[in-house]
């Protein structure tokens, strides 16, 4: 344990504290002296231990509104948090359902580019039938009107 010595309203007092924490310590009671001595100057000589219970009731009342800041944003955090993920499983959904718009239209262009190939194949098989179906009846006609 370290000791760390301080003065406090013109008195000396020595405090233990954590070894490595005497600076710390030290901050704290500045900041507590500094509240101490705003109120004794803002409301005059009320008697040390008034003055020190209300130097501490001040402490607790910045403790207590810090801490419920803190919450506050805890909870905006936490409300943020909710937001964020429900904003990426849209996203994931939204992913999702365009992959499978994607896929489906793959399947479409596929299935369309092997119709028209039949198709194509299928005109082309008509109209070589056609061309010989014309080609025969000119030879008919051609071999009639011989005779």
């Amino acid at each position: 344990m370290a000791n760390v010595s301080i003065k406090f309203n013109g008195k000396d007092f020595i405090l233990s504290c954590e070894d490595g924490q005497e600076e710390h310590l030290e901050e704290l009671l500045i900041q507590i002296n500094q509240k101490f001595n705003n109120l004794k100057n803002d409301l005059g000589n009320l008697g040390e231990n008034k003055l020190l219970l209300i130097t501490a009731v001040k402490v607790m009342d910045e403790y207590y509104e810090t801490k419920k800041k803190v919450d506050q944003k805890k909870d905006e955090l936490k409300i943020l948090s909710d937001k964020f993920k429900e904003l990426k499983t849209l996203i994931y959904e939204y992913r999702d359902k365009k992959e499978t718009e994607i896929n489906q239209l793959n399947q479409d262009h596929y299935k369309l580019k092997n119709e028209m190939e039949m198709s194509r194949k299928n005109y082309e098989k008509f109209l070589d039938e056609a061309t010989e179906e014309i080609s025969s009846f000119v030879e008919k006609a051609n071999i009639e009107s011989l005779s």
